[in-house]
């Protein structure tokens, strides 16, 4: 805990360096026009002679994830949503902005631009003309980027798990595919999706325990729906024949990697139909 606290220490005081030389390390915009994976699927078969006698310049704007000072020059990889890309910093091109390299840890944001290459060892690279420090990282990552293996601080602090676990990012790319081809399945069938209340009057769901709340201005107490199905099927004597609901519901009950108090459900009805 000591030597976390002392490297939290130490990344103030960067901070504190870079605001008494100018830089605003929590920036404004940085409008970024590429991504990384999208360069390498562009240029990754582009041959080094290619790259130098037809320059591609490009924008970036991502997490500083590995990093290697030589002195008068630095290799470092930064991640986007996308991807990872290497970039390369040079003395002699970014002038007295070269200074910065000394103030920058792994986990800082940066936005960047400059031109492809390809180094020695044929790896497409960014060789950087200007950058910007966009945010600056006050916490080390954990395992120096060898990834979060603990379960508890993996479900309790998600965002750092999205940053040193690629494939969780992943899953949650995946999840909200999933929940776009529901909703596009069911548009296509002549559903329309409705919100109905979060909050009810009286609990339902059977056995299941609702969490219970309390409205001040009307003084009663209210429940968190545990199902939205009450009110769909009044939607249906209503009128409409065919609607759905995604959307969230909680039940106050035990808690698992499987099981949450707090989880998405679809819920559809459709007026005329039996099962067959």
């Amino acid at each position: 805990m000591e030597e976390i606290n002392e490297l939290i220490e130490q990344r103030i005081r960067k901070l504190e360096d870079l605001r008494q030389a100018g830089f605003e390390p929590f920036g404004g915009a940085f409008y970024a026009e590429d991504h990384a994976s999208v360069l390498h699927d562009k240029f990754g078969s582009v041959s080094k002679e290619t790259l130098a006698a037809e320059p591609v310049s490009c924008s970036l704007a991502g997490r500083v994830v590995a990093m290697r000072d030589f002195g008068k020059a630095a290799f470092a990889h930064i991640q986007d949503t996308t991807g990872k890309i290497q970039i390369y910093l040079r003395k002699d091109v970014l002038g007295e902005k070269y200074a910065l390299i000394k103030k920058l840890d792994i986990g800082d944001i940066v936005g960047l631009r400059g031109k492809l290459f390809r180094t020695k060892t044929d790896e497409l690279t960014v060789e950087v003309d200007d950058f910007v420090i966009l945010t600056k990282s006050l916490r080390p990552l954990p395992e120096k980027w060898h990834g979060l293996k603990d379960i508890e601080t993996r479900y309790r602090q998600r965002y750092v798990d999205l940053i040193v676990n690629p494939e969780v990012r992943e899953t949650f790319i995946k999840k909200s595919m999933i929940i776009k081809a529901i909703r596009d399945f069911l548009e296509a069938k002549s559903f329309i999706e409705v919100e109905t209340p979060m909050m009810h009057p009286i609990p339902g769901g059977a056995t299941a325990r609702p969490f219970k709340t309390h409205h001040n201005a009307l003084d009663i107490d209210l429940y968190l729906r545990i199902a939205p199905e009450l009110y769909l099927k009044r939607l249906l004597v209503g009128g409409y024949e065919r609607v759905f609901e995604l959307n969230r519901s909680f039940r106050n009950e035990g808690i698992s990697t499987k099981h949450n108090p707090e989880f998405t459900m679809l819920e559809f009805y459709i007026a005329y139909r039996d099962y067959d």
